[in-house]
């Protein structure tokens, strides 16, 4: 688990605080997991290195809520269930049992209900409360080890503290911030107008070297002058860094330089995965869809998606009509840009029966990713809308049903995100971007301006 260092246990013992004293042996630290952290990452039990690990019996009879359903949390649930029959024993109830050479040991504590300082001050007798209750128990039983109580919830670590209790958020699958992951690109940079006119020539491009640049294979950036930009990519077949070429697509012409490298990565055959980031109008998904139309002659279906977020938490059963009228009012938007595509070709236009016979046929289709577990995608242009939901078990899930010939672009805004155990650095749509970065099959882009209008810009910018 990616930790602080001081909140890591390192399996080393610590220097001697005198001369001539041998170290002491440093005892490994003490994880109780909440229910979320397990129903995030199945495999979570085995993320804590030398470290032991505490599951309160409570998170087994929650996980016990979600082992039914066909959603990603379901399967989850599912096998922790199963990682933890294997495990079982006596022993995980009494003293705990190995997890395995290098790891610590994993125990279910049983609880001994709330302590009376709970009592007073909770206003419930709840899960979170009884789950907490057993870290400080392990506390006050194990002074000489440090107890931290690990959960995606940040209310129940805000209560932790009011309770002395170290807690932390689930870092394993955490990516750098912002910040850092700008570090890690080229970005602008500044050049001659004689280099920028030797691009112009020079369709084949040049060598990042006449740039005095190390970009990573796929990746975009801008060079420019004090009165001339251009955006440009670097070719990992090639290596060379040749000019973005702006095209219209579908109807569809790029408004930006962004919006301009962002249909080159969509329609280059070569690059199979894509990303593209942004805050909602910079046409992420209207570019995606698009590129997708351009190509229909190249791949026998296209596939819209995007993870069911209901609002207020709603059971969608409580939704009048079948599972498809059920589902139509969160696939809204996929049909909003479909519609603006088909808006600009004309009705007599061989592009625009090729759109209405590939939905006549089922090769164009716009369904929720829960739909997509177990299926194998071949020869499909398959794009994941609001990507920024899903958790990073997820999108590999999603990468992994890609059969030959498959393309699969990913879309989000990574702070606008709906799920409450979810963050800007802990959704699939982050890791993605940070994990398959500079690979050859992947390319990514952050769309900045906004292009629905001047009133959603302003709104986006201010509000």
């Amino acid at each position: 688990m990616k930790t602080e260092k001081k909140t890591q246990g390192t399996g080393k013992a610590p220097q001697a605080s005198r001369k001539g004293k041998s170290p002491a042996k440093k005892l490994p630290k003490i994880f109780v997991l909440d229910t979320n952290v397990l129903l995030h990452d199945y495999r979570a039990l085995y993320k804590f290195q030398d470290n032991d690990i505490v599951i309160p019996l409570v998170d087994l009879e929650e996980i016990d809520h979600f082992k039914k359903g066909n959603d990603q949390i379901n399967f989850n649930a599912r096998e922790i269930m199963r990682s933890l029959d294997k495990l079982s024993g006596q022993g995980l109830f009494d003293g705990g049992v190995p997890l395995g050479k290098g790891m610590g040991r994993l125990s279910v504590e049983i609880g001994k209900g709330l302590r009376p300082e709970m009592k007073d001050a909770a206003m419930e007798d709840i899960p979170d409360h009884r789950i907490l209750a057993v870290a400080l128990d392990l506390q006050e039983e194990n002074p000489q080890r440090h107890v931290c109580l690990v959960t995606k919830d940040v209310n129940l670590r805000m209560k932790a503290k009011a309770f002395g209790m170290p807690s932390q958020d689930y870092l394993n699958d955490k990516s750098p911030d912002e910040e850092e992951l700008n570090k890690r690109r080229v970005g602008h940079v500044k050049v001659d107008n004689s280099l920028i006119a030797s691009l112009y020539e020079k369709p084949e491009g040049l060598s990042p070297k006449a740039l005095k640049v190390k970009p990573v294979d796929n990746e975009y950036f801008e060079i420019g002058s004090a009165d001339t930009r251009m955006p440009v990519f670097y070719n990992a077949r090639t290596k060379s860094v040749v000019k973005v070429e702006a095209r219209t697509v579908s109807g569809i012409s790029p408004r930006n330089d962004e919006q301009a490298c962002a249909l080159d990565a969509l329609m280059r055959p070569d690059i199979q995965l894509v990303a593209l980031t942004g805050v909602a109008g910079t046409g992420k998904t209207l570019l995606a869809l698009a590129a997708a139309l351009a190509q229909m002659d190249s791949y026998k279906s296209i596939l819209l998606s995007r993870p069911v977020i209901p609002l207020q938490n709603q059971d969608m059963g409580f939704l009048p009509g079948d599972a498809n009228e059920k589902l139509a009012p969160y696939m809204l938007p996929l049909y909003d840009n479909l519609a603006v595509i088909k808006n600009k070709t004309r009705i007599s236009s061989k592009e625009f029966a090729q759109i209405e016979e590939m939905q006549k046929s089922g090769n164009f289709q716009i369904t929720p990713l829960a739909y997509i577990r177990g299926r194998s995608l071949s020869d499909t242009f398959f794009i994941v809308d609001e990507a920024q939901n899903l958790t990073p078990h997820e999108v590999k899930t999603i990468i992994t049903r890609a059969g030959e010939g498959t393309k699969m672009v990913f879309t989000g805004d990574l702070h606008q995100i709906d799920s409450p155990y979810l963050d800007s650095r802990s959704n699939g749509l982050s890791y993605l971007c940070d994990r398959m970065f500079g690979e050859e099959l992947f390319a990514t882009v952050n769309l900045v301006k906004g292009e629905r209008s001047p009133l959603a810009e302003v709104a986006g910018r201010l509000l």
